[in-house]
């Protein structure tokens, strides 16, 4: 469980957010939404406890680990990618090591009644023990499990991951926060580097994970089919949605209206006080009433209404000439990158007015 309360941070002297709280149960799925800049990066890191908030305090249950994939990589390798992948299973590599130790150190001993030798094979039976909970004999077929689903090759298990680009780089630190099976997942637009099939994938995946989910995405179907409640950061607080993304859209609209019924009262009301302010403003048989409503101005909390972000974006093109029928025509088309084939003999043709999309 995750127990947030009334956390605090602010850039250059505005606050992002102020006196934020919520709880977040151990099977809760949430979708993290809000505008850009509102917040929703900043938020999981200090939950993986990248960054420390102004004010605040944040409990986690004890034990519990957080798995955190953040929109972007800085990293070098010199691994390849199983090698890489790999190093996910830190513990139970650990724990293969020890037990390969003290199997070979009692296989050497023959004082098997000695408090010694008995205490070695506790040991090998606990280490034992704590390598099956964590999964240790089906390691490697998790991870090939894992990589297959996320898109690579068997061919490219071996390949360095200095060859591929930061997208499938993403994919390997996607994997590998996966494979650690940790009991919070924090995932930050964790689509943004992967094809359908790997959605697709992603989505049967987190379907059977057994922890908290925190996801921002800006795919409004992945966070229908993934989450269950939504978190809305907005004028630098929360509306907790206890339900999915479209439902949470439904919702919203609902609540700004309220807002602005809201709003629109309040303006009347401070335009009628502001009146009768300016009107019995010296007339001293008015002087306390006058206060009165001064002080009531300054003591009323202001109804914010919530914008919606109605932007778009538009260009124009300059006119072009008159195409024929045919606009490209492409016959035994072939690419590759060294010893990788991407095309190989391609014959596709786009015609006038054709809507193509590449998947």
């Amino acid at each position: 469980m995750i127990s947030i309360n009334k956390l605090s941070i602010n850039f250059t002297g505005d606050f992002l957010f102020k006196d934020l709280s919520f709880v977040a149960g151990d099977k809760d799925r949430i979708g993290l939404v809000g505008k850009n800049g509102a917040g929703k990066s900043t938020l999981l890191k200090i939950i993986h406890r990248l960054m420390e908030p102004e004010t605040g305090t944040m409990v986690i249950t004890s034990g519990y680990q957080t798995g955190y994939l953040p929109q972007e990589l800085y990293a070098e390798y010199d691994k390849s990618v199983w090698e890489e992948t790999m190093t996910a299973f830190v513990e139970q590599k650990s724990l293969e090591g020890r037990i390969r130790r003290l199997t070979k150190s009692l296989s050497e001993r023959e004082d098997y009644t000695s408090e010694e030798y008995v205490n070695l094979a506790q040991q090998l039976a606990d280490a034992t023990e704590r390598f099956h909970q964590l999964g240790g004999h089906t390691m490697e077929g998790e991870a090939e499990k894992v990589l297959l689903g996320l898109g690579f090759k068997s061919a490219d298990f071996q390949r360095p991951m200095a060859e591929f680009s930061s997208g499938w780089q993403m994919r390997v630190a996607l994997a590998k926060i996966l494979l650690q099976n940790p009991e919070i997942l924090l995932l930050d637009e964790p689509t943004n580097h992967l094809d359908i099939e790997s959605i697709q994938w992603l989505e049967n995946y987190l379907s059977v994970y057994d922890g908290c989910l925190i996801l921002v995405s800006h795919d409004r179907a992945f966070l229908d089919r993934v989450t269950s409640r939504t978190i809305e950061i907005t004028l630098g607080n929360i509306q907790d949605y206890k339900c999915g993304y479209t439902e949470y859209v439904r919702q919203r609209l609902e609540r700004i209206e309220t807002q602005q019924a809201a709003y629109e009262n309040q303006q009347k009301q401070i335009a009628d006080i502001e009146k009768f302010i300016e009107r019995f403003r010296y007339k001293a048989t008015k002087a306390k009433q006058v206060q009165s409503r001064i002080k009531l101005l300054d003591k009323m909390d202001k109804v914010e209404v919530d914008t919606l972000d109605n932007s778009s974006i538009s260009f124009r093109f300059p006119p072009a000439p008159h195409s024929g029928r045919v606009v490209i025509e492409g016959s035994n088309l072939t690419l590759g990158y060294g010893k990788l084939e991407v095309l190989k003999n391609v014959d596709f043709v786009l015609e006038r007015g054709g809507k193509i999309a590449f998947v």
